[in-house]
């Protein structure tokens, strides 16, 4: 969509081939419902309970999960027509034809259209943008079970009462939590640990708050064997047996590149099968780009969205790089975490020595006056320049202060530069300065507002 938009407004005639739904994975079945089922799960569990439950009666919450599952769907559905369907309908330039396209050659595609016939279309350009579908392990039996991954979990309109949940990373944890405090009863089998390819703090601060919910967390755990009868889910694990009324498997996403015969236009991807791209957007074959999640950048909605801008710009005739050195990422668990640039492990990767510091979320006058202070907040600066390289945080709306991070960063800030901006008292954010002030000092030392 965004490079069809940039494409037409640089005076292009477009053709949009879509095989699914208008609007893709995150409008209809990603970032959308996923955030409006997680934030319904926030509000069941602070009516449950809250650090304020001395002085405000806690009680449980009912949860007709059919209604919030037409609430939520009710919201899609008004998105995807303002922001895609109506969009395309207002746009003489861009036509849509419904159906699902291969490559013939590297000039032209053959397209399957939904009445069955089949239509062959010449193109100067081409952007491939065929996103990514759910990852499934070859787990013994697995394929044999009606296993759920993300997109039948966020359209069930019932809360199991035990869900088994395989996966560590985001998808898994988001939605592990979102069905906990809806009601369910959750075990999360880790093949490793949570976010293992990340700073390992980040990782085990969620394990811990995820275990104080009641959570369980099974770490360093794999299903050997996956087995469903009579309604139960039987998980086979080197720590015995996980029993469950569903599964969901969220290990990933893979490109939606196979049935595309990439060969025929000379379109190179890596063992994946992710499209292989340079920065702006060009495939191996020089007139055909390609942008999100079925490329090997980083699979974010607006990593795709910057993308594909830039790929039309560039197929019409422009030049626009797309720089992902400080892009930021967020999980929206409670506490969210998120994160921009550099872990320490990365910087030593490439050669380049460190100075961090980590302030826990017992310095931050926000986080005491919620009473809420899980997490933390790390700076990873470059030893010597104090060059501001990274940034992670767990913390309540840690997603609200991670973007100040990524300006610092783009903007080549040293952490003393960091530490010496005002910032709002009694917010968030402010832990970035106080993080900062701590390569210079000991911040408990600190009045509650010292500059």
């Amino acid at each position: 969509m965004a490079a069809a938009i940039k494409a037409a407004e640089r005076g292009a005639r477009v053709t949009l081939i879509e095989r699914g739904t208008i609007g893709g994975t995150c409008v209809n079945v990603g970032c959308v419902p996923s955030k409006i089922m997680i934030r319904a799960a926030h509000i069941a569990h602070l009516r449950r309970e809250s650090p304020f439950d001395a002085g405000i009666a806690a009680t449980a919450p009912a949860i007709d999960r059919g209604k919030l599952l037409a609430q939520q769907q009710a919201r899609v559905d008004e998105l995807r027509h303002a922001k895609y369907e109506s969009l395309l309908d207002g746009n003489p330039a861009i036509t849509v034809l419904h159906g699902e396209a291969r490559f013939k050659d590297a000039q032209s595609l053959a397209v399957r259209v939904s009445d069955g016939s089949e239509r062959v279309l010449a193109f100067d350009r081409c952007l491939i943008a065929t996103g990514a579908h759910p990852a499934v392990p070859p787990i013994p039996g697995l394929k044999d079970t009606p296993y759920w991954t993300s997109t039948e979990a966020l359209v069930s309109d019932a809360i199991p009462e035990r869900l088994a949940v395989i996966g560590s990373s985001v998808v898994a944890v988001e939605l592990a939590q979102a069905f906990a405090r809806l009601g369910s009863q959750v075990t999360i089998l880790a093949r490793r640990a949570l976010f293992f390819r990340e700073d390992p703090a980040i990782g085990q601060a969620l394990a811990a708050a995820f275990r104080a919910e009641g959570i369980t967390v099974l770490e360093q755990t794999q299903a050997s064997a996956v087995a469903h009868a009579s309604g139960t889910f039987v998980l086979t694990t080197p720590h015995g047996e996980v029993r469950a009324d569903k599964l969901l498997v969220a290990t990933g996403r893979t490109p939606n590149t196979r049935a595309l015969n990439l060969d025929a236009a000379g379109v190179a991807v890596n063992g994946h099968g992710a499209i292989l791209v340079d920065r702006y957007l060009r495939t191996s074959a020089p007139h055909i780009y390609a942008a999100g999640d079925c490329t090997d950048q980083p699979q974010f909605v607006y990593v795709a969205a910057a993308a594909g801008t830039r790929a039309a710009i560039n197929m019409t005739g422009g030049e626009a790089a797309l720089d992902l050195t400080a892009m930021p990422a967020v999980v929206f668990t409670d506490p969210q975490v998120a994160t921009v640039g550099y872990s320490e492990a990365q910087a030593h990767h490439d050669g380049i020595e460190t100075d961090s510091r980590t302030l826990s979320l017992d310095n931050v006058p926000r986080a005491l006056a919620n009473f809420d202070t899980r997490g933390f907040i790390k700076l990873v600066a470059e030893a010597g320049s104090g060059r501001l390289l990274g940034v992670q945080a767990v913390a309540a709306e840690a997603g609200e202060l991670i973007q100040t991070a990524a300006l610092a960063i783009r903007n080549r800030m040293t952490v003393q530069e960091l530490a010496d901006q005002l910032f709002p008292y009694l917010t968030m954010v402010e832990g970035l300065k106080l993080a900062a002030q701590t390569f210079s000092k000991d911040v408990t030392q600190l009045s509650c507002c010292a500059g």
